[in-house]
């Protein structure tokens, strides 16, 4: 049973990974097509099975993409990274039990999806997806950094440039719409500001990853 529980107006990370540490996302397709589910599920009034059959039809552009329908949010994206075997949010929940609702209806949809174009069966991911409450402000602070720039933090991408990732709408280098940034820029006197703030951040926890794997060798 989940010990931790979703309060309407908190923030949380958000992270999962696939079963036996599998990759996930295997092309552009896969990642689009979780992009889209963040943007199709995130709704108070749906009906999954309709707009699953909507997403199927999509030509897998994330840009290019306009919304179907008029969306009452359950749930507010600030962060999120997707990355080969694992995928991290930062996520405030808007509505009663919002998250768990979300993240049940994105993780069962695109498992079909998975599972069917990959001729395969059974679980994708690792369990029920995993959650820490952001209990302070120092901490959104700091996890904003964490996920905007995972890619980076595992050697991946530089975040900047990465496609699959939250922060190039952090520093307008790309407008999805996708992100709820104010609550994290706000707190700084411009993009530029930020933008060294995550990757002075991104350098330090990447160093420390590095470290520590070498002590376990």
């Amino acid at each position: 049973m989940r010990k931790i529980k979703f309060i309407n107006g908190e923030y949380y990370h958000i992270f999962n990974r696939g079963v036996d540490k599998r990759q996930v996302f295997l092309n552009e397709q896969d990642y689009t097509r979780f992009l889209l589910g963040i943007e199709e599920f995130n709704d108070e009034a749906l009906t999954v099975s309709f707009r699953d059959k909507q997403l199927q039809k999509q030509n897998h552009n994330f840009e290019k993409f306009q919304s179907l329908f008029s969306a009452d949010p359950i749930i507010g994206i600030t962060a999120y990274c997707l990355n080969p075997n694992h995928f991290h949010l930062i996520a405030k929940q808007l509505k009663e039990k919002g998250i768990e609702r979300f993240m049940q209806r994105l993780g069962t949809s695109y498992t079909k999806y998975f599972n069917i174009k990959n001729n395969r069966s059974g679980s994708l991911f690792q369990g029920t997806f995993k959650a820490t409450h952001i209990n302070s402000n120092s901490l959104l602070l700091y996890l904003s950094a964490y996920v905007n720039c995972n890619s980076e933090v595992h050697g991946i991408a530089k975040a900047e440039k990465y496609r699959w990732c939250s922060f190039p709408e952090y520093i307008s280098k790309r407008n999805f719409g996708l992100c709820e940034k104010n609550i994290i820029l706000d707190q700084f006197r411009n993009q530029k500001e930020y933008q060294n703030f995550a990757e002075e951040n991104a350098k330090e926890m990447k160093e420390k990853k590095e470290f520590d794997k070498m002590l376990l060798e």
